[in-house]
């Protein structure tokens, strides 16, 4: 059998090999595909009041979150390895298909527990699409017009952001909850059509990896034994039971395995040596607290809106796309000033400062807040956390050698879906505290929570604004490295 493929491929030799139009077509599939994953995260968040009161044990709302989250955080790393091993095409494709029949399971739901399942199954697809996305368009584009691509791949998760909420409360509320999880099969179907006849000219290049399974399992053992921790602490036991200590120890040993297993794993899921350099640890830390308050508030949000504010479950997606949109603003003035100034750590430190005392303003105000003032501190709260963002991956990606830049951006990432698995059940423990879910399992599910829900709300964002002052702390102590390739830049 002959194969016409090069030796040596680089972005720029195979880029050469695609004609326009199928260049077209893959990055309109593997942008679609991104969008599952992207609008998996954010269209939950509106109909879990609807969830909990349909299915029942309200108290395990968060892990209809943190279950898709945690999956996807241990699997992400591996699916690039698993492509140079297997090829693009069958792995995308494989991802997508693992991501349709989590959705089906949590469609078909009846009880939580299987709902959680289902989310932990979508995860291990969803978390392969993004990977594979942009693997697909580093091989299709050459490196010297990627930049352009980035705004649109910046875009589809903007869009995400802003329509999940809006389409999983209106869903939610006119229909039945199971529609946000049928809603992805025809978009998989027609992200595979488009993708199909493509990714075929795509040429297989195999390249030996080993895959760091045991890393994975050691990922989601630790961290679903301290969701359990989180979970039941203070609800079903209490701090000091048995129970709790022992799924405690039980924790930190899978913890302690894992970071020797990071320590002498040949290729590791989150390579050590990378974490070393302090401006990755310091910046990696950063992002880890700030996208536990984002995806946090994304979910408790809602839930405040529809708990405390009494708004239906379409009117609360309605009220997020303030804090998603201000929150893309954010991100995209950050990126825009950081090659412009030299000081550029100075607007995220200025951002996410500012975010901080709106939550605290919120908490200090979560039960009389009118309406507009609320939507307003949205926007700023929204706004200041984004500039966090693209300031980290910049400033890790200046800090290492241009040979260990997608090793160290997916160390980052690792470590930015692990901190939003764990925000989520952060607040989700301060929830269960007040015992607002108790309450909350009568007829009218979640949508009203009693007289604990201003206190335990305004914990919430109380948590989230030390979340965001841990936050300013890391920006602090991350060096502020000047950025390579730029002739000038402003004071």
């Amino acid at each position: 059998m002959n194969r016409q493929v090069p030796t040596q491929l680089t972005p720029a030799t195979l880029s050469e090999t695609i004609d326009p139009a199928a260049r077209r077509d893959i990055i309109v599939g593997v942008l679609l595909a991104m969008f599952l994953a992207a609008l998996d995260q954010t269209i939950v968040a509106p109909a879990l009041p609807t969830i909990g009161s349909s299915l029942g044990n309200a108290e395990y709302l968060s892990w209809i979150i943190t279950a898709y989250l945690l999956t996807a955080t241990a699997v992400t790393p591996l699916y690039g390895k698993l492509a140079d091993i297997r090829g693009r095409r069958p792995v995308i494709f494989g991802a997508i298909g693992i991501f349709v029949a989590g959705s089906i399971v949590s469609a078909l739901a009846g009880s939580m527990l299987t709902l959680v399942i289902g989310r932990a199954i979508q995860g291990i697809g969803g978390g392969g699409l993004g990977a594979l996305a942009m693997t697909v368009i580093g091989d299709v584009v050459a490196p010297r017009e990627r930049g352009k691509y980035q705004g649109y791949i910046s875009g589809m998760w903007g869009i995400a952001s802003l329509a999940g909420p809006v389409v999983g409360g209106f869903l939610a509320h006119k229909f039945h909850w199971s529609m946000i999880f049928w809603i992805n099969l025809p978009l998989a179907a027609f992200a595979i059509v488009v993708l199909n006849k493509p990714l075929k000219k795509l040429p297989i290049v195999r390249s030996r990896h080993r895959l760091d399974l045991p890393g994975a399992g050691l990922v989601i053992l630790a961290t679903t034994s301290l969701m359990l921790v989180l979970t039941w602490g203070g609800s079903r036991y209490a701090w000091t039971s048995p129970q709790i200590l022992g799924l405690t120890a039980v924790s930190l040993v899978f913890w302690v395995l894992f970071g020797l297993r990071i320590y002498y794993c040949a290729e590791p899921i989150l390579p050590i040596a990378v974490l070393k350099n302090p401006i990755v640890a310091t910046a990696s830390a950063s992002n880890f607290f700030s996208m536990a308050v984002n995806l946090g508030l994304s979910v408790y949000i809602p839930l405040y809106l529809q708990g405390v504010r009494h708004l239906d479950p379409s009117s609360a997606g309605m009220s997020l796309v303030p804090l998603m949109g201000s929150m893309v603003c954010g991100a995209a003035f950050s990126g825009w000033m950081t090659t412009r100034l030299r000081h550029y750590k100075r607007v995220a430190l200025i951002g996410v400062t500012t975010a901080a005392l709106a939550l605290f303003s919120l908490a200090a105000w979560a039960g009389s807040l009118p309406y507009l003032g609320l939507e307003a501190v949205l926007i700023v709260a929204g706004a200041g956390i984004g500039t966090s963002f693209p300031l980290v991956i910049i400033s890790v990606q200046n800090a290492v050698d241009p040979a260990h830049l997608g090793v160290a951006t997916g160390a980052v990432t690792f470590l930015r879906a692990l901190g939003g698995a764990m925000g989520v059940s952060v607040l989700g423990a301060v929830f269960l505290g007040y015992g607002s879910v108790q309450n909350a399992e009568t007829a009218k599910g979640l949508s009203d929570l009693g007289p604990q829900a201003g206190a335990a709300f305004a914990t919430i964002f109380l948590t989230a604004g030390i979340g965001l002052v841990i936050t300013a702390v890391f920006l602090i102590l991350m060096e502020e490295k000047p950025l390579r390739g730029r002739r000038e830049v402003l004071e």
